[in-house]
């Protein structure tokens, strides 16, 4: 199987598995783009390096000692932290990059497998900017419908009062209204 084909072979669920929210960005790490990208993450930093120019501090950055552990311990059973490759043997703490430097990536790893896996990362990354939008939208209705329904909370219970007691109250006799007959008026 050419390396075009097992490119186009990942699945979504495998791009999102590997996006992370740190410093409140959406953001991958360069070993996971590095194994999407089927280059050794040492390639794809050496490429960024060469091309530094294109990855300012929004598009790319280094993690911290604590945001690293912080992302470690969220994936401590994670085979991505253990030999092999993975981050459990890294000498330098990993970079991260934002959407717009995963873009700038296309840049500077030109082979098929990469535009073929950018492609799908930048079409995965607008799906869930869509679904976030859509979950805005739904959650500033509910929170419209809430409002008003709050406001007329205190007016519904009311009405509720008002119907149980008529419900529940006894029924006065009521004199009959109209002619009547003489045998009826006893």
């Amino acid at each position: 199987m050419s390396n075009t084909i097992k490119a186009s072979l990942i699945s979504d669920d495998a791009i999102i598995s590997r996006i992370y929210i740190i410093r409140n960005q959406k953001i991958m790490i360069d070993n996971d783009l590095a194994k999407l990208y089927q280059v050794e993450t040492k390639r794809l930093n050496e490429q960024v390096s060469r091309n530094a120019e294109r990855f300012p501090e929004d598009f790319m950055f280094q993690l911290t000692e604590d945001e690293f552990e912080n992302l470690k311990s969220q994936f401590a059973t994670s085979s991505l932290f253990t030999g092999n490759g993975g981050w459990g043997g890294r000498r330098k703490l990993p970079f991260a990059f934002t959407e717009q430097g995963v873009a700038m990536l296309s840049g500077v790893l030109k082979s098929p497998v990469a535009i073929n896996v950018h492609i799908q990362i930048i079409r995965v990354f607008t799906k869930m900017k869509e679904l976030l939008l859509t979950h805005k939208d739904i959650l500033l209705k509910l929170e419209k419908i809430e409002k008003k329904m709050g406001s007329h909370d205190e007016q519904i219970a009311l009405i509720f009062t008002y119907l149980k007691r008529l419900l529940n109250s006894p029924h006065p006799s009521r004199q009959r209204i109209g002619f009547r007959r003489k045998d009826e008026m006893d």
